[in-house]
């Protein structure tokens, strides 16, 4: 697998990818929320290629206080193969060469396999309740 920056031709693969794995919800315009991503840090924006396409995504953002990770994805066949974690610890070092000194990020309650999967990566929950306001609808 070859990690790189996103690039525009990209978009109907990561779309695709993100549905395949689950990630997608009604209330959340894929389409949109990687013009979003775009527009803030877009090379840090990262997939996971190899000779087939695209099997791999994460978008990694730094702030200025706290790092996040959203839409870490990996292609059902090519799961359990380490794509997962060599995405995260490229994201780690490029957020860690902008000083950037905590990644946070949010899994749903019930997604076992991903809350154990970063565990593993040395996550551990925060004792912090998660909120949120939608100030763009995208539907």
């Amino acid at each position: 697998m070859i990690i790189r920056p996103y690039r525009d031709a990209d978009e109907a693969e990561v779309i695709a990818l993100w549905q395949a794995c689950g990630l997608t919800r009604p209330w959340n315009d894929p389409a949109k929320d990687i013009a979003r991503k775009r527009t803030v840090q877009p090379e840090l924006f990262l997939v996971g290629e190899t000779a087939g396409g695209l099997m791999a995504s994460a978008m990694f953002g730094f702030d200025g206080h706290r790092g996040w990770v959203n839409y870490l994805a990996v292609a059902p066949a090519c799961q359990r193969q380490g794509a997962a974690r060599r995405l995260m610890a490229e994201g780690e070092a490029r957020l860690k060469t902008l000083g950037c000194p905590k990644l946070s990020l949010q899994v749903r309650g019930a997604n076992t396999q991903a809350l154990a999967f970063y565990q593993h990566l040395g996550y551990a929950t925060d004792d912090v309740v998660s909120l949120g306001k939608r100030l763009i609808a995208d539907q």
